[in-house]
């Protein structure tokens, strides 16, 4: 199944802006003099777990602890990735203090709540300088089992060819630049892949093959693709994500920002494939550099049986 109708968020202690990642990650703003950044990303947080749980998604709420401060850690998707058959997988992150969120508790409550049948941890490859970040470096189709990538500072082939590979996923990677022609540095910034709509701003491939095959290959696996402007880029417009509520019918989650930024033909394409979720997460956009889809870790991995007491005995 493309879409899962369960999502772990975690909830800040200390959001801030993050010295570690701003480098190249041109989305991120410092915060204004006195600006209580803390407090806002708080009410915005909480604004949006209870849009989703509104519309009858599933979110776990995992609370971060103040030390040690993983000022990204409301950004799980970087850090691992689950999938239907057990595997979980933890990835090698570029920013030193982001490397630190896998220790605070959140993959110990995973393991206590569903099962875990193998673990592929290629964190290791930080000590190489070769670093993936899970599904903020690529986008996976899950039912055609194909993975798009940009190449990046934080997306390297190595990591994902050893990633497709353990998978069985099919790779489809590409060059995506921002409009100075710096490489974007996480795809799912640039697109998105739901059940039967994808969205991409095509115009970021700048080569015209690899531009080519991508809609091509987006287009042969079943999808309609709706093309982003770079201003729907930058107001954040490639990263959504589709869930599903109890009932099994679709949600396209994404920041009010990033709604706002397309036109009334493009909200009725969506609308074909999707109910619009919109959220206002206006200053986690703009400290953190990251939108809706990163702030949602989506959870495959099979639930554990409930024990009963006949069983205890």
């Amino acid at each position: 199944m493309q879409t899962t109708n369960t999502v772990l968020m975690i909830r800040p202690t200390r959001f801030s802006f993050n010295q570690d990642t701003a480098a190249n990650n041109h989305f991120q703003r410092p915060a204004a003099a006195a600006e209580d950044v803390q407090l806002k990303a708080l009410q915005e947080f909480d604004g949006y777990v209870a849009a989703l749980r509104e519309q009858g998604v599933t979110v776990m709420v995992h609370n971060d602890s103040e030390a040690p401060h993983t000022p990204d850690s409301i950004f799980p998707n970087n850090c691992w990735s689950s999938h239907p058959d057990g595997t979980l997988v933890l990835y090698p992150m570029q920013g030193h203090n982001r490397r630190l969120e896998r220790d605070k508790g959140v993959l110990d409550w995973l393991r206590d709540e569903y099962r875990v049948e193998q673990l592929l941890d290629l964190s290791s490859l930080e000590q190489q300088e070769v670093f993936l970040e899970g599904t903020g470096s690529m986008v996976l189709d899950r039912q055609q089992r194909i993975c798009y990538a940009g190449y990046s500072t934080r997306t390297h082939a190595r990591a994902l060819n050893q990633l497709v590979d353990h998978l069985g996923y099919e790779l489809c990677a590409f060059n995506a630049l921002d409009r100075q022609g710096v490489a974007i540095y996480h795809t799912n910034v640039m697109m998105s892949v739901g059940s039967s709509l994808a969205v991409a701003c095509l115009e970021s491939v700048r080569d015209a093959g690899e531009r080519s095959t991508l809609q091509a290959r987006l287009q042969d696996s079943g999808k309609q693709v709706m093309a982003l402007s770079w201003e729907q880029l930058e107001s954040f417009a490639g990263n959504m994500l589709e869930v599903h509520n109890a009932a099994g019918e679709p949600l396209l989650v994404m920041s009010r920002t990033a709604w706002q930024s397309l036109d009334a033909t493009q909200h009725k394409l969506i609308e074909r494939h999707a109910k619009p979720l919109p959220v206002n997460i206006d200053t986690i956009e703009r400290i953190g550099g990251g939108s809706a889809r990163c702030m949602l870790a989506e959870v495959y991995l099979p639930k554990k049986p409930e024990t009963t007491a006949e069983q205890l005995r």
